[in-house]
C-alpha cells in the first residue's frame, strides 16, 4: 500500500468555507481525480503538516468522507481508501451510465458559449496527450475527468453535479485505473473517441447521441477494470 500524502508539493486550499469544509473539498477533489488508488494509506499528520493546519480540522474531514463511503478509518485510527467488490463496482456503473449520460444529454440543451468553449478545451488536451509518444499518465487520468466534469457542469444543475460527485468520490480511485495501470489505454482505448462524439453530439444539440457518448466511455473503461480482477470477488 502506497501512502501518497508526503508528495503535497502542490497543497492549496480553497479560501471558502470553514477548515473542515477546505480540507474535505482538498481531500474529495484529490479522490475524484485518482490521486489516491484503492488500498492506498492516507496520514492525518502529514496531511495537516502539508496543509499547515491542527489536526483537528483534517481529523472531521476526514470524518465526513468516510461517512460518504470515500475513505476507511480502521479501529486503530489508520485511514485508507477502500477497497470495492466487483459486484459493488457494477452496481455504482450502472447509475452512472444513467446519471452522468443524463447530464450529458441536458447539457446539449443547457450549454453556453463559454461551457462549450471549456468542454472543447478539455476534449483537444486529452486528445493531444494521448497523442505522444511516451504521455503523462497522471496529466491524463486528470485531463478525463476535467473533460467529464465540464460536460457535467454545462448542464447548468448544482443537484445533478453534486450527485455525480459523490458518486465519483465512491469510484474515482478505481475507474482511474483504466488509464493509469495502462499506457496503451490512453493510446488505443475508446475514451478518445467517446470525448470526440460527445463534443459533437453537445455542439450539434444531440442529447441521445450525447448520452450514448458517456454511456460508451463509462462502460468501456469499467469493462476493462473488470476484466483486470483487482476488486474484491
Amino acid at each position: 500500500m502506497l501512502e501518497r500524502i508526503p508528495a503535497y508539493t502542490d497543497a492549496m486550499l480553497d479560501e471558502t468555507g470553514t477548515l473542515s469544509d477546505r480540507v474535505y473539498r482538498h481531500l474529495a477533489d484529490r479522490l475524484i481525480a485518482g490521486r489516491f488508488a484503492p488500498g492506498d494509506k492516507l496520514s492525518l499528520r502529514a496531511v495537516s503538516e502539508a496543509l499547515g493546519l491542527s489536526i483537528m480540522p483534517v481529523r472531521e474531514a476526514v470524518s465526513r468522507l468516510a461517512a460518504e463511503g470515500a475513505l476507511e478509518v480502521a479501529p486503530k485510527k489508520a485511514v485508507t481508501v477502500p477497497l470495492m467488490r466487483a459486484g459493488q463496482f457494477r452496481d455504482i456503473t450502472q447509475v452512472r451510465v444513467e446519471i452522468e449520460g443524463f447530464a450529458a444529454a441536458l447539457a446539449c440543451q443547457a450549454v453556453t458559449p463559454e461551457s462549450l468553449a471549456g468542454i472543447e478545451a478539455r476534449e483537444r488536451e486529452f486528445r493531444e496527450l494521448s497523442e505522444l509518444p511516451k504521455a503523462d499518465l497522471a496529466q491524463a487520468v486528470a485531463a478525463n475527468q476535467a473533460f467529464h466534469f465540464a460536460v457535467y457542469r454545462a448542464a447548468g444543475s448544482a443537484e445533478l453535479l453534486a450527485i455525480i460527485e459523490r458518486l465519483w468520490l465512491r469510484v474515482g480511485p478505481i475507474i482511474n485505473l483504466d488509464l493509469r495501470e495502462n499506457p496503451e489505454r490512453l493510446r488505443l482505448g475508446g475514451a478518445v473517441q467517446a470525448h470526440r462524439a460527445c463534443l459533437a453530439a453537445i455542439r450539434e444539440n444531440r442529447p441521445a447521441a450525447a448520452r450514448e457518448a458517456i454511456a460508451a466511455d463509462i462502460s468501456g473503461a469499467s469493462a476493462f477494470i473488470l476484466s483486470r480482477q483487482r476488486l474484491l470477488d
